[in-house]
């Protein structure tokens, strides 16, 4: 029995069960396990299949819907030969026959199901996972279906224990029992299933004379988006205004919401335009099912039809544009005008319209309103957006179908991983048709037939593929803008109906299909091609997502190449434009846990590598970005943004702009990217912006910009103000830091070449210099400010004229709003000494945070012990060429304990190992996964040794080397997605 484990376990079970406020690992602690706000009962699951050697499953149902989102961790079970077992019932027969097969095809899984009778019932939901000697079990009310592990109110506990446990042993026998008395899925199979699609046809009989009875009786009524709409739609009206933009993402009812808009506002003569003749059909019927029992006010005007007289019309633009038909109308003929993506608006036929017609009301309506072709959409619309909803403000509204996206590696074709430049034979050889199929039937689709759609990167691939999938039996399409709109129909009707004669699985297409496009049968959706535009991306990943009668989720299988854009990927899932590297790489660790609703992401270990691989080599700082970002938030805005605005809006981190070596300063840059930006500032103000951007623009600490802001609004601080003011960001006898921030502002804190950079900068008067002693690192004495606690320190001269200049004022006053921003997001809850867990920090952060009286960065390596602290910064990854003597073995040996090794030819005798194990002595452990991650380490916590012993490490020669290792239990469990990212090696296959 491994007794460090057997104290972990009974820490945690005090916490639980005895004293809540009990220091315990988290990891091992039990706990209540439901589905609510950050957390979902099927995260749980995944990450203990994710680090187990042997499971156990027993429940009542299984069905496709909650198997779906496993299966990418199932297969990676199967190539790892981790092996399973599961029993599940026919009771009621519930669950899916085709999840059974599913299941029964993994060649590490056993199968069986439990017949139950009249006297008994089977409901167990329990999951069981053994890792070496310590298992884990979820019990409680969760079956395996989607609603049970994502949305539905469940109580669930978790708990870990040793094979002898009580409970655990219990468990494992009355699974044993079941298992036994249980028959082998093959056996029993054919007949289950033949009495699952009898007792399937009765129930889908039953639903469907519900749903059309339903249909007939009740009135269409807006969701809650429209409802919001429509709210501030009138709002508007009643103002005065006359136009507004609708932004919301593919799949939440745009056009239904225009309906409802239209019917509220009762307009004589109305116009709807779209770019489409079939989204034009697809309009009209939404338009007829709101406006019920009113068809003959509607009519089309576009190539085929020409119903001039009607009230209610809908045109496309290209019919609309012609001279000889919008002429035909007055000016003001139309009450109310509604243009469907608008975000085309741009073009010539749309701008003669909108310099024409003079309705009542404009409504305009997009996805993707951000243009990277310089039109400012938001402006033809006065920047009047009653509403903006994005994705994941629609999967938490539950506006949409749940999609389950699998993000896999694309095929390794002899040898060559397919990149952005790969040979065309490649992409249609033989060996990428038969794995793409694979791979679709795979991962699967909800209903009983497969209604895909498939994106490539050009028509000739698209349509080779086709050809390929349809001689092995799956009859698929080529469609493309050369096609018509009848063929187009056709190949829709054709794949979306189950009443065709010849229906088709797959539709592969290049340039149609990204927008407006309204095929709600679709249940998966096939990326096969390269990421090269988040936006076009949402797109794609949208045209699955409508919600349609029997559709439980979409499936969107993305073939993730090594492609340089790969990088977009998880930052077109997560909605984030700040193209900060660190909130990509997290949602690549997190997606799937933060992600609303029933929706799920997930990636297998080589895209992972590729994905981090493409953050890492990619330079978002690049002005082109940064001008594109400042358009499009300029655009929605309707005026000049400032950092705050881009920090507010989740637009592009400002912290790339002000690092980039062209600007120094937001104002520099605003000189070289806005024409409208005349403001002038002098060399002086600019080095104090300049100072205060270095400095305290990244937030990771209050205490500098409380008292600039104290100087800019009462011309100078104390000491006792200071404190009062960090009290209201819940900092609390922090004295050290207000004497490190008097450190910083005298420039006592950097290093010669800094002093010297930014000599000559006060910002209020010291009357005495600024002086520490230093005694070797044991502990230093530190100037004297104990008594000086209400002494006013008043503004610079310099600093109060520079604010007398409104431009100098704006600019300063933005940087620091922008870094208590920053702060209060970012780093306000700590782990001591202005450290926040997981946040990143540089060796410079540390020197400043840790307060000591200089930037000992230089220096510092992989750890320094001085003033009673060591912070030791670890690289996971150590870089193949470095030397023998330096590739120590640091790593993690679980999520509570660290090991590390101290730098070569160090003794255990040694004074370095002395301080350290010095109880006065604080360690901090700061790690970062490759050098490719930049110059910043995420934030493990606190750590106290709990043992450490000398050993020995090679020299480049084969010379033996003295070293001590040291085993440190964290003082906070690290958080299971660091620690995963940390341990993955990310190998290729």
């Amino acid at each position: 029995m491994n007794k460090d484990i057997d104290k972990i376990i009974l820490e945690g079970a005090e916490t639980a069960f005895i004293n809540g406020d009990y220091e315990s690992s988290s990891e091992y602690r039990p706990r209540l396990l439901v589905n609510s706000k950050g957390h979902k009962v099927l995260n749980s699951i995944k990450d203990e299949l994710n680090n187990c050697e042997e499971f156990y499953i027993s429940v009542a149902f299984i069905t496709m819907g909650g198997l779906t989102p496993l299966l990418q961790d199932l297969k990676e079970l199967e190539k790892k030969g981790v092996k399973g077992k599961i029993i599940t019932t026919d009771y009621l027969f519930f669950t899916e026959p085709e999840a059974l097969r599913k299941l029964n095809d993994l060649s590490n899984l056993e199968i069986k199901l439990y017949e139950t009778d009249e006297t008994d019932g089977f409901h167990t939901k329990g999951y069981i996972f053994k890792n070496n000697d310590i298992y884990k079990a979820i019990v409680g009310s969760s079956n395996l279906t989607l609603n049970a592990l994502t949305i539905n109110k469940e109580w669930n506990i978790g708990f870990s224990s040793l094979y002898d446990g009580e409970i655990l042993k219990s468990l494992i026998e009355e699974f044993d029992d079941l298992w036994k008395k249980s028959s082998n899925i093959d056996d029993i199979i054919v007949e289950y299933e033949n009495i699952y699609n009898y007792k399937k046809n009765f129930r889908d009989f039953n639903r469907d004379y519900k749903e059309i009875k339903e249909e007939t009786e009740e009135e269409l009524a807006p969701n809650s988006m429209q409802r919001d709409f429509l709210k501030e739609l009138r709002t508007l009206v009643l103002n005065g205004q006359d136009r507004a933009l609708l932004v919301s993402a593919t799949g939440t009812g745009k056009t239904y919401a225009a309906a409802f808009a239209v019917k509220d506002f009762a307009p004589r003569k109305f116009l709807f335009i779209v770019h489409r003749e079939q989204i034009l059909n697809q309009a009209i019927k939404s338009f007829k099912r709101v406006f019920n029992g009113e068809d003959d006010k509607f009519g089309l005007l576009s190539g085929n039809s020409k119903e001039y007289e009607k009230d209610y019309l809908f045109s496309t633009v290209q019919t609309m544009s012609k001279d000889d038909v919008y002429t035909k109308f007055d000016q003001d003929e139309f009450d109310f005008i509604v243009i469907d993506e608008v975000h085309k608006a741009g073009a010539f036929s749309y701008k003669k319209l909108l310099n024409y017609f003079k309705p009542q009301f404009w409504l305009g309506m997009t996805a993707s309103p951000d243009r990277t072709d310089g039109e400012n959409i938001y402006e033809l619309f006065d920047y009047n957006v009653p509403l903006d909803i994005r994705l994941q403000d629609a999967l938490k509204e539950d506006l949409l179908c749940p999609f389950h996206y699998f993000g896999i590696s694309d095929l390794t074709v002899n040898g060559e991983v397919l990149d952005d430049e790969s040979d065309f034979r490649y992409l249609v050889s033989n060996e990428r048709v038969n794995y793409l199929l694979e791979k679709s039937e795979y991962y699967g689709h909800t209903g009983d037939r497969c209604k895909a759609l498939v994106f490539c990167s050009t028509k000739r691939e698209a349509r080779e593929l086709a050809d390929a999938f349809t001689q092995r039996g799956h009859d698929s399409v080529f469609l493309s803008g050369d096609n018509s709109q009848d063929e187009r129909e056709e190949a829709i009707y054709r794949l979306t109906s189950d009443d065709a004669r010849d229906p088709i699985e797959y539709i592969f297409t290049v340039d149609i299909f990204n927008e407006g496009v309204d095929i709600p049968e679709v249940n998966q959706v096939l990326l096969v091609r390269p990421t090269q535009s988040s936006i076009i991306f949402i797109q794609q990943l949208g045209r699955g997502l409508r919600k349609f009668k029997n559709k439980e989720y979409v499936v969107i299988i993305d073939f993730i190449g090594n492609y340089k854009n790969n990088f977009l990927i998880p930052i077109a899932l997560s909605g984030d434009r700040t193209y900060d590297k660190d909130n990509i790489r997290r949602y690549l660790m997190e997606g799937s846990k933060i992600i609303p609703g029933q929706s799920s992401i997930s990636f297998d270990s080589i895209s992972k590598k590729r994905i981090y691989e493409a953050i890492n080599n990619t330079n978002f700082s690049r002005i082109p970005l940064f001008k594109e970002a400042y358009e499009n938030l300029k655009f929605r805005l309707g005026r000049i943004p400032y950092l705050c605005d881009f920090y507010e809006n989740g637009e592009l981190d400002p912290s790339l702009i002000l690092s980039h070596n062209s600007f120094d300063t937001y104002h520099n840059f605003l000189k070289k990217v806005e024409k409208e930006y005349k403001d002038e500032l002098s060399t002086e103000e600019i080095r104090y912006l300049k100072f205060i951007t270095d400095v305290f623009s990244d937030g990771k600490r209050p205490h500098e910009l409380l008292i600039l802001k104290l100087l800019i609004y009462n011309k100078f601080f104390t000491i006792r103000k200071l404190e009062e003011c960090l009290k209201g960001y819940d900092i609390a006898d922090d004295f050290k830091s207000i004497e490190s921030s008097f450190n910083i502002f005298n420039l006592d804190f950097f290093i010669t070449k800094d002093q010297e950079k930014y000599a000559g900068i006060e910002f209020f008067n010291l009357d005495i210099p600024l002086t520490f002693i230093d005694d070797s690192g044991n502990n230093f004495a530190k100037f004297d400010l104990s008594n000086r606690l209400e002494e006013r320190f008043e503004i610079s001269d310099k600093f109060k004229q520079f604010l007398s200049n409104p431009i100098f004022y704006r600019h300063v006053n933005d940087l620091i709003d922008y870094a208590l921003s920053k702060y209060e997001n970012n780093h306000k809850f700590t782990d001591g000494h202005n450290l926040t867990l997981y946040a990143k920090y540089s060796r410079k952060d540390a020197c400043r945070l840790l307060n000591w009286p200089h930037d000992d960065s230089s220096t510092m390596y992989g750890y320094r012990v001085k003033h009673n602290t060591c912070p030791i910064f670890v690289t996971y990854e150590k870089e193949e060429d470095i030397s023998s003597s330096t590739k120590y073995q640091d790593e993690f040996i679980s999520r509570d304990i660290f090991s590390w090794m101290t730098r070569s030819r160090v003794r255990l005798d040694s004074p370095e190992v002395k301080r350290i194990l010095d109880e006065k002595t604080e360690i901090h452990i700061f790690v970062k996964h490759s050098d490719g991650e930049g110059k910043d380490f995420y934030y493990i916590g606190q750590a106290n040794p709990i043992c450490h012993r000398e050993t020995t490490i090679d020299d480049d020669h084969g010379n033996k080397l003295p070293i001590v290792n040291f085993r440190y239990k964290l003082a906070h469990t690290c958080k299971e997605e660091i620690y995963n990212y940390f341990m993955d090696k990310l190998d290729e296959e």
